[in-house]
C-alpha cells in the first residue's frame, strides 16, 4: 500500500556532535541511550575515539576537523535535527568548526555540556583551550551545563556553596550564554541542588532531588545534557525541559545503584523506564 509523504508520522530528532565511550556508559554512546529512552530519534557526530571504561580512560584519538564537518553536513542537510548536544571537542579550531555550521545550518535547540574531565578524573583538554572553545560556542548555544568542578575551572574560582553558584552562573552567562544550568551534585549537601540562571528575565530557579548513594555514576552529565535536548526536541520550553531532565537523571542513577557493572564507576541506568 503507498503511503501519502504528507500523512507519514516524523520523528523527535536530535544530534549529539561529542566523543565515542568505547564502555558505553558516556559519550555518543550515553547519549544515543538516553535519545532513545526519551523518544527521540538519534543521530550522531563523533569528535574522537576513546579508550575508556569504568576505571579511567586510556587513549583519545581525536577525529580530523574536516571529518567532523562533513559528518555535520551529511545528516544536516538530509535529515536535520530538532536539538543538538555538543559534548567533547579537543581544540578550539574544531569548535570553530562545529560552531561555523550550526550557524550554516540554522541549528537549534542547542545544549552544550563542556566535557573537560572524565568521571574518573582524566583530564580530556587543557584548560585555556576549554576557556577558548567555551567563549566559541556561546554564540550558538542555548545552555551551556557545566559541573561545578568545570565551571569552577572555566571561571577560575571555587564554588562551595549555592550562593557562590548562582554568582558563578552569572559570570558564565556573562561570557554569551544565554542559559547555564550549574550541576551542583559534587557539592557533600544532603539535596542534589542543581541552578539554572537564564538571562533573559534574569530568573534562577533551584531544581533540588535526592541524593544518590552510588558509585555508577559514569556518564551523567552527558545523559542529563542529552536528556534536555530530547525535551527540547519534544517542544518543552527549557525551564520544564531541565526539570524533566532532572528527574530522569535521578531515576536512572536510583535504578543504576542495583546493578555491578566493571570494576569502577559504573553506568547510570538509561533505560529504567522500560526494562529492568
Amino acid at each position: 500500500m503507498e503511503r501519502n509523504e504528507e500523512t507519514l508520522k516524523t520523528y523527535r530528532k536530535v544530534l549529539s556532535i561529542a566523543g565515542s565511550d568505547s564502555s558505553g556508559g558516556a559519550g555518543i554512546q550515553a547519549d544515543l541511550k538516553t535519545f532513545s529512552a526519551l523518544g527521540c530519534y538519534g543521530m550522531t557526530v563523533i569528535t574522537a575515539l576513546t579508550a575508556q571504561n569504568t576505571t579511567g580512560v586510556t587513549g583519545v584519538w581525536p577525529m580530523d576537523p574536516d571529518c567532523v564537518a562533513l559528518q555535520m553536513d551529511a545528516v544536516l542537510d538530509d535529515i536535520g535535527a530538532d536539538a543538538v548536544k555538543i559534548g567533547m571537542l579537543w581544540s578550539l579550531e574544531l569548535a570553530e568548526r562545529v560552531a561555523a555550521r550550526l550557524v550554516k545550518h540554522k541549528a537549534r535547540n542547542v545544549v552544550f555540556d563542556p566535557v573537560m574531565v572524565a568521571q574518573s578524573g582524566d583530564r580530556l583538554m587543557e584548560l585555556q583551550t576549554a576557556r577558548e572553545l567555551a567563549r566559541c560556542l556561546s554564540g550558538v548555544s542555548t545552555i551551556i551545563t557545566p559541573n561545578v568542578p568545570e565551571a569552577s575551572l572555566l571561571l577560575g574560582y571555587d564554588i562551595p556553596d549555592l550562593a557562590s553558584m548562582e554568582q558563578a552562573a552569572r559570570d558564565l552567562a556573562s561570557w554569551g550564554f544565554g542559559h547555564v544550568l550549574l550541576k551542583g551534585g559534587h557539592h557533600e549537601t544532603e539535596k542534589a541542588e542543581d541552578l539554572l540562571f537564564s538571562k533573559q528575565g534574569n530568573t534562577v530557579t533551584i531544581f533540588e532531588s535526592v541524593r544518590v548513594d552510588t558509585k555508577n555514576n559514569h556518564g551523567t552529565g552527558c545523559t542529563l545534557s542529552s536528556a534536555i535536548a530530547s525535551f527540547l526536541a519534544h517542544g518543552l520550553d527549557l525551564h520544564e525541559a531541565c526539570r524533566r531532565a532532572k528527574t530522569y537523571i535521578t531515576c536512572a542513577l536510583e535504578h543504576g545503584a542495583l546493578y555491578a557493572l566493571g570494576h569502577g564507576h559504573g553506568p547510570v541506568h538509561h533505560f529504567h523506564g522500560i526494562w529492568e
